[in-house]
C-alpha cells in the first residue's frame, strides 16, 4: 500500500519531544524524509531511532530556533541538497511566564516573541522559495486556543500566538494560486511538557497523547490537500 507522503521532504521544528516529535514520527511512517530541528541533541537522536524503525530517514539539525542566521543556513542546505521543500511544520514555541501583563519582564516578552513569532517569520522568509519550488508545498503552524484572547495571565503566549495566526493567514493569502499552501492547527489540550508547566496540578494521564492528533498534520501535508489559509481545530473523540 502506498504511503501518503512517500518521497516528500519535511522540516519539523521543536521535533525532539511533544507534538513535534509525534508529527515527525508520523510523517516518517507515511514515507517522508524528516529534517528534524530542535535544541536537544539527545531528543533528536531518540527521534532518529524511531524514524529509522518506521522505515524512513532523518536529517538532524541541532539548532536554537532564534539562531536566525542558522535558519538561513538551513534553507541554503535544503536548496543545495533537494532544490525544494515539500512540508514545513512550525511547531517550536515557549510558554513564557503566566503573570499579569504589567509584570511581564521585557526580556521575557522579547524571548516569547522571538521564538513564537519572529522565528516562524524567519522560517517563512528562508523556506518560502523552496516551498514554492515543490509541486505541492505545504506549510502548517501550531497555535493555541488562548490566541482568541481573554485569558488572564496568559498575555505573552496568547499575544504571540495571535500574531502568529495573523502572519500565517497573510502568508497564505500571498501564496494565492501557487503550488504552496499555509494553514494553522490548534491541537487542543495535549499531554506535553508545556501543558504540564502551565497546569502543574493536572493529571497528565487524563490527557490525549500527542500521537493521537497527528492525522490533521498528515491531511494538510498531503499533496492532494486543497486547503489554504484555514485554522483547523483538532476534535478529539468523546
Amino acid at each position: 500500500m502506498s504511503k501518503r507522503l512517500e518521497g516528500r521532504v519535511a522540516v519539523v521544528t521543536g521535533a525532539s519531544r511533544g507534538i513535534g516529535a509525534a508529527v515527525a514520527e508520523r510523517f516518517a511512517m507515511e514515507g517522508a524524509h524528516i529534517i528534524a530541528v530542535a535544541r536537544t541533541v539527545g531528543g533528536l537522536e531518540d527521534l532518529d531511532d524511531r524514524v529509522q524503525a518506521a522505515g524512513s530517514s532523518a536529517t538532524l539539525v541541532p539548532l536554537d530556533i532564534t539562531d536566525y542566521d542558522g535558519i538561513d543556513r538551513l534553507g541554503g542546505a535544503i536548496a543545495e541538497r533537494w532544490g525544494k521543500l515539500d512540508i514545513l511544520v512550525g511547531n517550536a514555541a515557549i510558554l513564557g511566564s503566566l503573570t499579569p501583563m504589567g509584570h511581564i519582564k521585557p526580556t521575557d516578552w522579547d524571548q516569547i516573541m522571538a521564538v513564537n513569532v519572529t522565528a516562524n517569520w524567519r522560517l517563512i522568509r528562508s523556506l518560502d522559495p523552496l516551498l514554492r519550488a515543490s509541486d505541492a508545498g505545504r506549510a502548517m503552524f501550531v497555535t493555541s486556543g488562548v490566541a482568541k484572547g481573554g485569558f488572564a495571565y496568559w498575555g505573552g503566549y496568547a499575544i504571540s500566538k495571535a500574531a502568529l495566526e495573523c502572519m500565517v493567514t497573510t502568508y497564505a493569502a500571498e501564496l494565492g494560486k501557487t503550488n504552496a499552501q499555509a494553514n494553522i492547527i490548534e491541537p487542543g489540550i495535549v499531554r506535553t511538557a508545556m501543558r504540564a508547566a502551565a497546569m502543574p496540578g493536572e493529571d497528565p494521564s487524563t490527557l490525549p497523547d500527542p500521537a493521537s492528533i497527528t492525522d490533521v498534520f498528515v491531511d494538510l501535508a498531503d499533496p492532494a490537500c486543497t486547503r489554504n489559509g484555514e485554522r483547523l481545530v483538532v476534535e478529539m473523540p468523546s
